[in-house]
Formats: C-alpha cells, structure tokens, sequence
C-alpha cells in the first residue's frame, strides 16, 4: 500500500482523490496547507487522518511513502525537495518547477536518496496519447505542427475589476505559458523531442504575467507552433501535419478523439475509452513504478523530457520578458 500526503488543497486536489480512489495500492495519510483551518478542514471532509502546516514536520513522518503536490508553482521546488531527501517519493503538478534550475535540484535530490520524481503532466499518460505514437507514423514525415490551449480564464474576470489572484501573479510563476504553455510544448516534446530553436512572443499583463503567448519550436525538418491564452478562447483543434496525411487532436488537453485524414482519401477515427477520471492514468504510472521497486523514474513523464520542457519555457520567457522572483534567487 503507498500512503500518500497531499500538499495543497485546491479542485485539483480534489480530483487527484477522485482518481487515487480508483487505483489499486493508494491510500491517502497526510495533507499539508499553510493555514491551519484549511489543513484542518480539508482532512475532515476527505477523512486524511494528519494534517500539517509545517513541510519539515510532515517529511519526517514514517508512515508517508509519496507525496502529491498541488500547490502554486514557486513552492514546487522547496516543498519537494525535504521530502525527496527522505527517500519519499513526489508526484508533482506541472510545471515540475519554477525554471530549469529549480528542475535540475529537484531530480538531483531524488537521484542522491532513491526516490521518485514525476511530473504530473496528464497527458502524455491517457489513451489516445499512446495511439498517436503508435501511430503518427502512418501520416509519413511531420512537417508542421499546431498546436492550441487557449482557455479564457474566469480569475481574469477579477483581474480586470483589479484583483490579481495567484493565476496571474509572477510571485507565484504564473501566466499563460505556466499554467496552459506547458500542456503545447511537454506532449510536443515527448513526441519530438528538443528542438533546435525557439521563437516566442507574448502578450504581457501589467501584473507582470504573460496572459497570452506563441512558442514556435524549430526541428530539423519540421517546427510546432504553440499558441496559449489565459485571456481568449479557442475552439480550434491541434493538428500535425505529415507528407502522407494529418491527424487532429479535437483538445490538446483532453485527448478524446484522435482524426487521421489521409492524401488517399481515407479518413479514421479514434476514441479510445476512458474507463477512470483523467487523472487516473498519471497516479497508475506513478504507483506502478513505486511497486514494482528498483526504478526511479518514467520512461514517458521523464527527467529528460521535463527538462527539455522546462528549458524551453525558460528560453521563452528570456524573450518575452517574462521573470519571476525565483529566477533571481
């Protein structure tokens, strides 16, 4: 049985015991907030015997063997790595760390103790995910890629009327490219590996975020073009470009129907079924490898692939001006 900690008490929070509930081995210990009352009630509702306010503390319990971290971004790093130290394995939310360098101290802690690192990039995990690989080959040499994730957020809502939540402040490392970026580049980046080059531009809020962004990656013989906002919707899918064909992706963070269109004439459609809440499939992996002992890191969420991730997101926000207080650190 793993006993999980949860730090954070968000939705996704929420949702991740949704999902844990589903897979086999998972038992939830410990949640950590930095209010005390929302530590408290957060444990009663969900029925979490401990709670805690202190990170330190709750690292050096023995009955917590992984931890799922949910909160704002500029925390992932320093709450990750106490109990990375202690050989507790941590499953954190995208994007795994504030900059590249936040990333590098993160999987070196979990190198050093034996412990287990994943970003919690969902993804790259479901269904329909693993069928484009399987078969994105059969639309021949990729050529061009476009991918989109714009969703208008209802915290912009408050932004105008001036009130900056934490989605919009870079006191956190938020913004568009953080928060919605990510789910373009990391599936592009399992996919593709790193690109040659990176182009961004973006749009900057006077809170210092980006609230919209374009990242087009540079390949040998191909280049994707990622377009996310925070402050604008999209209603157009992703679709990647072969000599031989297309396949569209109806939401690049969902995953639900795969179309492949052929230069023959041929058309195919997939949607795989989703037995279990989205989030299950990520949880599955993560405690899939904690049981079956002796490895320490994904084949598909990887340490390479958050690194390229976060390497690139880095290199973009250079461009667009976009600095955040951990990067000064």
């Amino acid at each position: 049985m793993i006993r999980f900690g949860i730090i954070g008490t968000n939705w996704i929070t929420d949702r991740f015991i949704q999902a844990a509930g589903e897979v086999d081995g998972c038992q939830l210990g410990a949640v950590y907030s930095r209010t005390e009352e929302r530590a408290r009630s957060f444990a009663e509702t969900h029925g979490i015997r401990d709670w805690f306010t202190d990170i330190d503390v709750m690292a050096s319990k023995e009955h917590i063997d992984a931890v799922y971290i949910a909160s704002p971004n500029s925390f992932h790093c320093s709450q990750a790595i106490p109990f990375l130290r202690k050989g507790i394995h941590v499953l954190c939310e995208k994007p795994l760390a504030s900059n590249e360098r936040e990333v590098q101290e993160m999987i070196a802690a979990a190198k050093e103790n034996d412990a287990f690192l994943m970003e919690a990039v969902r993804t790259t995990f479901l269904p329909n995910f693993q069928l484009l690989r399987e078969k994105l080959h059969t639309i021949g040499t990729i050529r061009k890629v476009n991918v989109s994730c714009c969703k208008y957020s209802s915290r912009y809502d408050a932004y105008k009327d001036g009130t900056i939540l934490n989605a919009f402040n870079p006191a956190f490392s938020n913004g568009a490219l953080m928060d919605l970026g990510v789910y373009c580049i990391y599936p592009m980046v399992v996919l593709f590996g790193e690109p040659k080059e990176i182009k961004a531009t973006g749009t900057m809020l006077d809170s210092g975020v980006d609230g919209s962004g374009t990242v087009i990656m540079k390949y040998d013989e191909m280049e994707v073009v990622s377009i996310f906002s925070k402050i604008s919707n999209t209603h157009i899918p992703t679709e990647i470009q072969g000599e031989d064909g297309t396949v569209t992706i109806d939401q690049i963070g969902e995953f639900s129907t795969l179309t492949f269109y052929y230069h023959n004439g041929e058309k195919c459609v997939y949607t795989q079924k989703e037995d279990f809440p989205y989030m299950y499939y990520e949880i599955n992996e993560f405690v899939s490898i904690i049981k079956k002992g002796g490895e320490y890191e994904s084949a598909i969420n990887s340490y390479e692939h958050s690194l390229i991730s976060s390497r690139v997101m880095d290199n973009a926000r250079k461009q667009i001006g976009l600095v955040f207080p951990a990067d000064r650190i």
